[in-house]
């Protein structure tokens, strides 16, 4: 007998027992009526269970979007068969389903749609609960949950509050990425090569007050806790390595001729503190305050400033983007060469954010330097040769390799590390700097100037500042009546909601009108799961009974964003008392994607497969219209090109059953498997 909750559709096992059986195997009845005995003896729900070993199985939750697509069957169906195998053995599962249900599509259609963001989630809900229910898989149904809900969000601001006064949240200006599009602030992840990663436009920067995680407090822990997450693909844990970018290096104080009242030393910030004698220039960034300062009496730095402002603030687009500079006419001494100055330039690859804003550019050895060099006439001379090669010479790429130290005094012949300890001590005992570890990893911005989010719990009083919202006082709901006939945040236009008076003064304040970044919502749902209807975030003894999660299923393209937020999150929740563990996925499996062939219209538009067919002449035509379709190359299926296929469709023509039997056979489910009807039949 099968064990509780497996799936027992083998009728050709019974057929060869009863000659008088069906030959042919009715899957939309056995389908329908073990759905319905399952739901009845709610085989699925999970409860504690101290005498058997417990099992935590999830799959990231889905975006209500619309409908599934072929993706969230292969994705969903892995967890599935997990979750049933386990149970088979023996262990207490848990296997929960919920909706990462905040976020600007819904913004975007009700401004497309004129309907309201939360009837177009809702609405989107119900169809994907009902897609999701007919493919038969082991949920727990009864801990649904849907981050748009104020039952959710509600824990998620006490939780800000908690942490706020633990002191792992800020609010400070910072030049942030702006979407001139969605009319909303981006992290430096969500910026896709220069343009947003929702809407395509161009980012441009904005200096704008905003709420931070303070995330590189945990900087080092995040980085060294990597090494026990053995259960993780090691190309996800490298990723999460070089976000973080743990780096060693030297501050220097440079000592500057002519300088503004304020500015009489530049410190800068290196890693190669042994190229020192090949240094040609001194470049600092447009957002340094120094930079501010020269523009007020340089029109012309002011213009190359704003001009670098359209670059955004995303690490890639910098690094892609032609390397331009302004001269200010400054010059720095050099600290080992008496007599020598380099000029400071305003330098548009320079990043405020990472060390101090101002670097030493030595061309030889850094491709950044080298091609700005090159662009402005700078000298390039190597200090750093390889062994046995007299006479070498830098063209236009720049030597990164090993080798020992040239044109450099007192450091000529020294290896490479031996000459950043010769330098650093002897900066050090001039009192002109000192050894530091810098990180690549920046606060998480998580303020966003759109309505369809959760409410930031904060009202700001002109006597009182920022000031938390009693606890009594939560959850801060949405109000429902709010336009979208303007670009913008309708929260900050609403007549009534943000006007609030001052919990502590009783004087006329204003609600907080930004809302948290989504991924605050999906980077403690998997604790919820665990006592989805308590009256506090968590059940510390649900939680320590069910987390880590043991086995996480998820597209690598969240190896930073999603994963990296939700470890974070969980030693802040651990901190506020919320939990009791820091990492929250013990084993990560990312899975490849569903791929299927991208069709177009002569006009450009998106096809969708199921109304591509082929004409007399075997060309591909849109089935209604007749007209010509270009196919393009597979890729991920998306609903932005159209190249999805509905699972229901699969489904009633050829059962559950094989569906999910089809992508978990046809390709190793590491691997990104193409889309064929032809497979599935």
């Amino acid at each position: 007998m099968a064990p509780p909750g497996a799936s027992c559709s083998f009728p050709n096992a019974v057929s060869m027992a009863n000659d008088d059986a069906p030959s042919r195997y009715a899957f939309k009845d056995a389908e329908t009526r073990w759905q319905a005995a399952w739901e009845e003896r709610r085989v699925f729900a999970a409860s504690a269970d101290r005498d058997a070993p417990k099992y935590y199985v999830l799959e990231m939750f889905p975006y209500p979007s619309g409908r599934i697509h072929m993706g969230h069957v292969r994705n969903y169906t892995m967890g599935d068969v997990i979750a049933r195998y386990k149970r088979a053995r023996g262990f207490n599962v848990l296997h929960p389903m919920g909706w990462d249900a905040f976020g600007m599509p819904a913004e975007n259609a009700a401004m497309e749609k004129k309907v309201h963001p939360a009837e177009w989630t809702y609405a989107n809900i119900d169809t994907m609960r009902r897609q999701l229910m007919m493919m038969g898989l082991s949920i727990d149904w009864e801990r649904e949950i849907a981050t748009c809900h104020p039952d959710y969000y509600r824990h998620e601001q006490k939780m800000f509050l908690d942490m706020l006064a633990a002191g792992l949240v800020d609010r400070r200006e910072a030049w942030v990425n702006w979407d001139p599009v969605d009319h909303t602030v981006l992290a430096n992840e969500q910026v896709i090569d220069g343009r947003g990663w929702r809407s395509g436009a161009p980012v441009e920067k904005r200096l704008l007050s905003q709420w931070f995680f303070r995330i590189t407090d945990y900087a080092e822990e995040l980085l060294e806790a990597i090494s026990t997450l053995d259960r993780w693909p090691d190309k996800v844990r490298l990723m999460q390595a070089n976000w973080i970018g743990r780096s060693e290096g030297l501050r220097i104080a440079f000592d500057m001729d002519g300088a503004p009242a304020g500015f009489e030393r530049l410190e800068v910030y290196t890693t190669r503190p042994d190229t020192i004698f090949g240094a040609s220039f001194c470049a600092i960034s447009p957002e340094h305050p120094m930079a501010a300062a020269l523009a007020g009496n340089d029109t012309a730095l002011a213009d190359f400033i704003e001009e670098c402002g359209r670059l955004g603030t995303s690490e890639a687009t910098i690094e892609q983007a032609e390397k331009r500079g302004h001269d200010t006419g400054l010059r720095v001494r050099h600290p080992f060469i008496d007599g020598h100055t380099l000029p400071v330039y305003v330098a548009n690859f320079i990043l405020m954010e990472y060390g101090t804003g101002a670097i030493f550019g030595c061309p030889a050895h850094d491709q950044r330097d080298l091609d700005f060099a090159r662009k402005y006439g700078l000298d390039v001379l190597p200090v750093v040769v390889p062994e046995n090669e007299p006479g070498f010479a830098v063209g236009n790429i720049a030597y990164t390799g090993p080798g020992r130290l040239a044109n450099s005094g007192f450091l000529d012949g020294l290896e490479v590390d031996a000459a950043k300890a010769e330098v650093a001590s002897r900066i050090e005992a001039r009192g002109a700097g000192r050894r530091e570890v810098n990180f690549r990893l920046r606060d998480w911005g998580i303020s966003r100037q759109r309505y369809w989010g959760c409410p930031i719990p904060v009202i700001h009083c002109d006597d009182c500042g920022a000031v938390p919202v009693p606890e009594a006082d939560l959850p801060v709901v949405l109000p429902d009546d709010v336009t979208f006939d303007k670009p913008g945040n309708p929260l900050e236009r609403h007549p009534t909601w943000k006007h609030v008076d001052c919990p502590r003064c009783g004087k006329p304040a204003r609600r907080e009108t930004d809302t948290f970044d989504t991924f605050v919502d999906s980077s403690w749902y998997f604790a919820r799961f665990c006592s989805p209807r308590a009256d506090r975030p968590t059940d510390p003894a649900a939680a320590a009974y069910w987390l880590p999660v043991d086995q996480y299923i998820g597209g690598i393209e969240h190896a930073i964003l999603h994963l990296l937020y939700s470890r974070f999150f969980t030693r802040a929740m651990k901190r506020t008392g919320h939990l009791g563990l820091d990492e929250p996925f013990a084993g990560l499996f990312t899975q490849g994607m569903v791929c299927h062939e991208t069709y177009r219209a002569e006009t450009g538009e998106w096809i969708e497969p199921a109304n591509v067919i082929a004409g007399d002449d075997g060309k591909l035509v849109h089935a209604a219209t007749g007209a010509a379709i270009r196919a393009g190359r597979s890729e991920k299926m998306s609903k932005s090109k159209k190249n999805v296929v509905d699972p229901e469709d699969i489904i009633q023509t050829y059962g559950a059953d094989t569906a999910r039997w089809f992508m978990l056979s046809d390709s190793p489910p590491d691997r990104d498997l193409d889309w064929t009807e032809a497979g599935i039949a």
